[in-house]
């Protein structure tokens, strides 16, 4: 068994990455830390007989002590714990934005950097690209939903992209967080629909740097609580063969990736809801191609994910412990 570290336990991707820990082979819940302590079944009562525990307050001493620490932190937060447990020798996985960016894109949408050293460091969590460079790292900037569902629809298909790329992507209202504010109260979401941050959103910067494409990105957020639909609209290079077929070129790019399906229709949020998928439809009409993506946002687009990181650095297999059955019929 390895116990490993929880820090931000009382969030809803940590809440997700307790429900993993509890059912992992391998990892053990060894301590929860947080900005509120108590007990965890007081934060989810739920939990109650089943999964209970102390969450502490975050102090770097006792965090340093676990092998593998999980760090579900707000963006600006975790570059106040990762230097100290990288020198003490601790492997950390990082749910915030603090180490996917260069740093000039980074501290132009959030704030000065303060840990550069490690930067290059941090090696980007999408196993479908980065597998190889994951297994034995010591610190894992694990992407965020948005990013997620955008790069993996749209990675396998850049070469045959000509100029910028529109992102139409819609998230449930949990990818906010639990932090209440005027867009996500009940009243404003409720039978509501409406774009955010559109066009200079910062995931746009993550997605160019990590794609190699322009991108025009405009968010939404639907009245569900969990579930992401992005939406990928390009023009095709006009050497591109009249024969090419995207879904013949992502099911060949994605022939060996357990956690990516090519479907041949359309794909809705409550096929994925609840699972490690990806499930990803295209097709083109001339030079005209676009791509549809579904993910679970607060399990690939945040813990599942680094659920799969942490059995890749640890040596162990990629699919241990990883939901695979939706929540909703």
């Amino acid at each position: 068994m390895v116990e490993v570290g929880v820090v931000g336990a009382g969030g809803y991707t940590g809440f997700e990455l307790l429900k993993l820990l509890r059912l992992h082979p391998v990892f053990k819940i060894g301590k929860l830390f947080g900005r509120k302590s108590g007990r965890i079944e007081e934060f989810y009562p739920g939990f109650k007989g089943v999964l209970e525990g102390i969450v502490y307050p975050a102090q770097l001493e006792e965090i340093a002590q676990f092998e593998l620490v999980f760090l579900a932190v707000p963006h600006k937060t975790a570059m106040e714990y990762v230097p100290y447990l990288l020198e003490q020798g601790v492997k950390v996985i990082d749910f915030s934005a603090d180490y996917r960016l260069k740093r000039e894109n980074y501290e132009r949408f959030y704030c000065s950097h303060r840990d550069p050293k490690n930067l290059s460091r941090a090696i980007y969590g999408l196993p479908e690209f980065f597998r190889e460079e994951l297994k034995g790292a010591k610190l894992v900037a694990n992407p965020g939903c948005y990013p997620t569902a955008t790069l993996l629809g749209l990675k396998p298909v850049v070469e045959f992209i000509d100029g910028e790329v529109f992102v139409d992507a819609k998230s449930g209202v949990s990818g906010a967080g639990k932090k209440v504010t005027e867009t996500t109260q009940f009243c404003e979401i409720n039978e509501n629909f409406r774009p955010y941050n559109p066009i200079y959103h910062r995931h746009s910067v993550e997605i160019e740097e990590k794609s190699g494409v322009k991108v025009t990105f405009v968010p939404h957020l639907m009245p569900v609580t969990r579930g992401m639909e992005v939406s990928i609209f390009a023009r095709l290079k006009p050497e591109v063969d009249s024969r090419w077929d995207p879904t013949t070129e992502l099911k060949s790019f994605y022939q060996n990736e357990p956690f990516i399906r090519v479907v041949n229709h359309p794909a809705g949020i409550k096929q994925v809801t609840g699972t490690h998928f990806c499930d990803i439809f295209a097709m083109r009409n001339g030079n005209h191609l676009y791509i549809n993506v579904v993910i679970d946002n607060l399990l690939r687009g945040a813990s599942s994910q680094a659920l799969v990181n942490g059995n890749l650095i640890m040596g162990l297999e990629e699919e241990a412990g990883i939901p695979l059955l939706p929540s909703l019929p």
